[in-house]
C-alpha cells in the first residue's frame, strides 16, 4: 500500500473535559463505540452540526443504505456543543463596508440563512429541546472605536436589505439592562440556542439507517476500496468518508498547512434570581455579539445564567486545563462586572473552553478532498448555521447532485497557507493575539 493510499497521522488524542454547556443538561447514556468488524456504504467522521447535518441528509437521500457516524468524544463535548449558541444568519465582515464584494456578502449570508432554516426544520420535526429562540442579537460597541465599527455594519446591514433597528446607549441599556455600550443595532434575523442540547438532540433523532458511536476516534484511513477507517477497538470498511472533524482535519491528513485552531473560553453565573433578573432590562433573555472581532459575547440564556465569552488564544487546537480556566475567568469577572455591577455579587458556576477551527483568510473548506473522500470544515467562529448548511450540502455533493447551496459552499476562496510548525505557532499566535488589538472596553 502506497503513502498515497493511506492516510495515518493521528495519535489518538482527543481532549474533552467536563466542562461545557453539557454539563447543564441532564446525564445522557452515550453510544457504544465502534468495537469489531463493520461495513457500510457511508461513513461520516464527526458527530458535530456538520456530521449530523450530513448523516440525516445521505440517511434522506440514500433511505436503502447504511450510514455509519463516529465521533471520537461523547455528543456535545466537541466544538458544536461549546461554543457561544448563536445561530447567525447575517454575518458582520470587519471593516468598511466593499461595496464590490456584496456579491460575496450575499453568498455567505444564503449558506447562514440556509443553515439557519434547517435547524429550524429539525428542531420543530424532532421536538428537540435546546432553548431555541429565534428573536435575532444584538451588535453593540463599547467605546468609540467599535462604535465607528457600528457605523460601518448599519451601511452594509441597509446595502444588503437585512432588517435590522439601529440603538442608542439608553435604548440598549433598557433592553439588557447594562449601560456599557454607547450603541448597537438589533439584526432581526438569527437564533440563540442551548449547543448541547441542540447536537445532543439532532443526535437522538437521527433516521434509523443511521448508526451513531461515540467515544470512537478514527486513528487512520486506508484509502483502499472499499476504504477502511480504523479505531481503537474496531475498523469500519466504507465506500464513501465525509470528514465533518473541523479544525482536527489535519490530524487525518487533510487540511494540513490550511485549518489552524484558536481557544475560547467562558463562564457562565448561576441561575439568577428573580428580583436580579429583573435588573436586566425589558427581555426575558437575548444575546450580544461585540462589533470588535476580539470583544466580549454576552448571553442571557433562556434559564437564568449569564454566559459571557472573552478571551481566544492560541493553544495548538487543545482545550485548556483547570489552572489556566481559572486564570482566565478573573478576565471574565472584570468584564462581567463592569457590565452588570449590579450583580458583582453574583458567583460564577461554570467555566469551559472550546475550540474553533480557523484559516488564516477567513474562508470555509467544501470539497472532495480524495477518491470518494468529501470534506466541509473551517467556519472562523460561524459553525452552528453554517457548519448545518455545509453538513446538508456535502452530503448531496457527494451523492453526485447540483443545488444552489452547494454551488454557494463550492465558491468559498481558497486557504491562504500556513507554514508548519514552529513557524506556525508563532504565526498563529500573533493571529489570534491581532484579534485583540484595540479592544478596549469591548473585552
Amino acid at each position: 500500500m502506497t503513502n498515497q493510499e493511506r492516510t495515518s497521522v493521528n495519535n489518538g488524542k482527543f481532549e474533552t473535559d467536563r466542562h461545557g454547556w453539557a454539563e447543564l443538561l441532564p446525564p445522557r447514556q452515550a453510544t457504544s463505540p465502534l468495537e469489531g468488524e463493520h461495513r457500510a456504504d457511508w461513513a461520516v467522521v464527526g458527530a458535530g452540526v456538520t456530521g449530523l447535518a450530513a448523516a440525516r441528509q445521505l440517511a434522506e437521500n440514500r433511505p436503502d443504505q447504511k450510514i455509519v457516524v463516529l465521533d471520537a468524544r461523547e455528543i456535545g463535548q466537541g466544538a458544536s456543543g461549546r461554543n457561544s449558541g448563536y445561530a447567525v444568519a447575517v454575518s458582520h465582515f470587519g471593516g468598511g463596508f466593499a461595496r464590490q464584494k456584496i456579491d460575496e456578502y450575499r453568498r455567505v449570508n444564503r449558506i447562514n440563512q440556509a443553515g439557519l432554516t434547517l435547524l429550524r426544520e429539525r428542531i420543530e420535526t424532532n421536538s428537540i429541546a435546546c432553548q431555541w429562540r429565534e428573536q435575532g442579537f444584538y451588535h453593540a460597541a463599547a467605546d468609540n472605536r467599535s462604535q465607528a465599527e457600528c457605523d460601518h455594519f448599519l451601511e452594509y446591514l441597509s446595502a444588503l436589505e437585512v432588517a435590522h433597528t439601529p440603538l442608542s446607549s439608553d435604548e440598549l441599556a433598557d433592553r439588557l439592562g447594562t449601560i456599557a455600550y454607547k450603541g448597537g443595532v438589533h439584526v432581526h434575523q438569527g437564533a440563540l440556542v442551548q449547543p448541547a442540547a441542540l447536537v445532543r438532540g439532532l443526535a437522538d433523532t437521527l433516521p434509523a439507517n443511521v448508526q451513531l458511536h461515540e467515544n470512537s476516534p478514527v486513528l487512520n484511513i486506508d484509502r483502499s476500496t472499499p476504504l477502511r477507517l480504523m479505531t481503537s477497538g474496531g475498523a469500519l470498511s466504507a465506500d464513501n468518508v465525509l470528514l465533518a472533524t473541523n479544525f482536527e482535519a489535519p490530524k487525518l491528513g487533510f487540511l494540513a498547512r490550511r485549518l489552524s485552531a484558536s481557544t475560547l473560553t467562558g463562564s457562565f453565573t448561576r441561575i439568577l434570581s428573580e428580583e436580579e433578573r429583573a435588573s436586566l432590562g425589558s427581555l426575558a433573555d437575548w444575546g450580544v455579539l461585540s462589533l470588535h472581532g476580539g470583544g466580549a459575547t454576552v448571553r442571557l440564556t433562556v434559564d437564568g445564567r449569564i454566559s459571557l465569552r472573552n478571551t481566544a488564544e492560541y493553544n495548538g487546537g487543545k482545550l485548556l486545563d483547570a489552572a489556566q480556566l481559572k486564570q482566565r475567568q478573573a478576565v471574565h469577572r472584570e468584564s462581567f462586572e463592569r457590565r452588570f455591577p449590579q450583580l458583582a455579587h453574583v458567583p460564577f458556576e461554570f467555566a469551559w473552553s472550546g475550540v474553533e477551527g480557523i484559516s488564516r483568510n477567513s474562508t470555509n473548506f467544501f470539497s472532495k478532498a480524495a477518491k470518494n473522500i468529501f470534506i466541509a470544515g473551517g467556519y472562523n467562529g460561524s459553525g452552528v448555521s453554517r457548519g448545518t448548511a455545509f453538513g446538508h450540502a456535502l452530503a448531496d455533493y457527494a451523492c453526485g447532485d447540483d443545488t444552489d447551496l452547494i454551488r454557494d459552499c463550492l465558491a468559498s476562496a481558497p486557504a491562504t497557507w500556513i507554514p508548519p510548525r514552529p513557524l506556525v505557532d508563532i504565526g498563529a499566535y500573533f493571529t489570534v493575539k491581532k484579534r485583540f488589538r484595540g479592544v478596549g472596553l469591548d473585552r
